[in-house]
């Protein structure tokens, strides 16, 4: 008669890296910080009137003489864009 064979499985040994570590990895202590939220307000350095077009271009990150060719191409057309602009200019607050 034969021998009884042995299980395959009990012949492969158990990794050591994996026998010593936990089945999950504990989370950071510390929390990530949190940016600071973006305001909307009139630029003082960049400014030509009222700092609406620069405090605009900042808040969008675009260059603010984009903002300001916009504007006054803008004004060519009919609409209330100057009255726009003088309402920004007394509700947006100045950095």
């Amino acid at each position: 008669m034969t021998a009884p064979e042995e299980p395959r499985n009990a012949e492969i040994p158990a990794p050591a890296a994996l026998a010593e570590e936990p089945p999950f990895a504990a989370a950071p202590a510390v929390p990530a910080p949190v940016p600071a939220p973006k305001r909307l307000t009139r630029s003082r350095n960049d400014k030509m009137l009222g700092g609406v077009c620069g405090g605009l271009a900042e808040y969008f990150g675009v260059d603010p003489t984009w903002v300001r060719i916009a504007f006054v191409v803008s004004v060519v057309f009919p609409g209330p864009q100057l009255l726009i602009y003088l309402l920004l200019w007394l509700v947006i607050p100045q950095d």
